[in-house]
């Protein structure tokens, strides 16, 4: 199967977007970009822009893998992306806030009840619970694949805590600064501004108690694997990076210690899975939340960006019922489309996954990161056995894809400029509206041949530009 090719398309000559950028490569010559690849890599590595890889004798801590590359996306494309994303993304918000309230769409057998009440990412406790302006989902990462021009699918959603956005940014100035003679000779839209929407966005969202909210970024501690990103948010947006033993309850208010004493707390940007938020309310042996918040959160005198339950949204098994719920809610078709996918609870589906297993890519429902899935071409007879024994154990843990063909963006490698795969994933805010900024992080899987772009399997990013003409 023949992949789409970003700079291409299925032909051999540049696409007009991309015929400056490959000019530029081949004036520029080799030896000089793969010295602008290892100042990008020094720069990162000085700067600490890195990410921490577990199971490796405990976290490793690496440099993001950065290619100087951008990778192109044209005006006409993008405004396609960006209807499809705002779209996209109000259903699910309109969902989240269903399925916690009166539950309409599993009363109008549009979704089963089953899948959604029993998921262990749904939170009973929310059920009843209003948050500001009915957004669940303030921040969202929406990964996206494409195999032909303007043939652009959703791949996953991510709504509990997204990560990226601050490599995105990053790519942005450090290649800024490497080549701003690339820069001259396209007009690329701005992306510098994310923080500021970002802000703004968890501002509209404080509770209806104070008009000056304080706002927090709430971070597991300098052994997370984000934690980069977790500094570099909270000091972009000038709010206080806290942990949990940072923080205290008292009479119904969440507060902030300070060497001036205790100042009210009124937004939490979280970086924490709910399972760890509150001790009382969910796993007792937590030692990085705040005893007592959900019940602050549940009277609604302190607002958590993203709120507590939003998991079932993005869950994969919930994903095949996205196009439905943007239907019921909107009275819309979606703009962009699901990946097929298949259910494995079905038990006619998961027969068919199961004799079909060479052909397809098995997931994990609430598997992340790369972590617990199954490249059928890829891997050997006995690897799909192995798979095929976890599957009949637990079939309604699983989905499964076809195994998509990439598109594939020019990537420097060691033995020069070669297609690699890609991924998008573009960052939706929603507060009285959705904004975002034109891109997103582009995930390249710099292995030959690899459709895996995490970073924690060996991906890398690239700049995303979208072109203001």
């Amino acid at each position: 199967m023949q992949a789409y090719s970003e700079c291409e398309g299925f032909g051999s000559e540049s696409r007009p977007a991309w015929a400056r950028l490959t000019t530029w490569m081949r004036e520029t010559g080799m030896p000089a970009l793969a010295a602008k690849q290892e100042e990008a890599r020094l720069a990162f590595y000085r700067e600490g822009i890195t990410f921490a890889v577990y199971g490796e004798g405990g976290g490793t801590e690496r440099a993001i893998p950065f290619d100087i590359l951008p990778r192109i996306i044209t005006a006409a494309e993008w405004v396609h992306l960006q209807r499809g994303l705002a779209q996209r993304v109000q259903a699910l918000n309109l969902f989240l806030a269903d399925i916690y309230g009166p539950q309409r769409i599993i009363k109008d057998k549009v979704i089963p009840a089953q899948g959604i009440l029993d998921n262990s990412q749904y939170r009973a406790g929310m059920q009843g619970v209003k948050v500001p302006r009915g957004v669940y989902g303030a921040i969202c990462g929406i990964d996206l694949v494409r195999t032909a021009e303007q043939e652009f699918f959703v791949l996953e959603d991510n709504l509990r805590v997204p990560s990226g956005v601050s490599y995105m940014l990053e790519n942005r100035r450090i290649l800024s600064w490497l080549a701003p003679d690339l820069f001259e000779l396209h007009r690329v839209a701005p992306i510098g501004h994310y923080p500021e929407l970002l802000d703004l966005t968890l501002r509209e969202l404080a509770p209806s108690h104070t008009d000056d909210p304080t706002v927090v970024v709430l971070t597991p501690g300098p052994f997370n694997s984000a934690y980069f990103e977790h500094a570099f948010l909270a000091q972009s947006i000038g709010a206080e990076l806290v942990e949990g033993q940072d923080l205290f309850v008292d009479e119904g208010f969440l507060y902030m210690k300070t060497i001036r004493g205790p100042q009210r707390v009124d937004v939490i940007y979280r970086r924490i899975d709910d399972d760890f938020l509150d001790p009382r309310a969910f796993r007792p042996d937590s030692m990085l939340g705040v005893p007592g918040l959900f019940d602050v959160i549940r009277a609604k005198h302190v607002t958590l960006a993203n709120a507590v339950g939003t998991g079932v949204a993005d869950d994969k098994s919930v994903y095949p019922h996205v196009p439905a719920m943007i239907r019921y809610y909107l009275s819309e078709d979606a703009i962009l489309p699901n990946v097929p996918t298949f259910t494995l609870g079905d038990a006619k589906q998961c027969s068919h996954v199961l004799a079909n297993l060479h052909e397809l890519v098995v997931k994990e429902a609430q598997g992340a990161g790369g972590y617990g899935m199954l490249i059928g071409p890829k891997a050997s007879k006995k690897e799909r056995e192995a798979f095929a024994e976890r599957i009949r154990a637990h079939p309604e843990k699983y989905i499964a894809q076809p195994t998509l063909a990439l598109s594939t963006c020019p990537t420097l490698v060691d033995e020069g400029v070669a297609p690699r795969h890609v991924d998008l994933r573009p960052y939706v805010l929603q507060g009285t509206s959705i904004r975002m900024v034109p891109g997103g992080l582009t995930r390249v899987a710099l292995a030959e041949g690899s459709l895996v772009v995490n970073s924690s399997q060996g991906g890398g990013t690239k700049d995303t530009w979208v072109l203001q003409e």
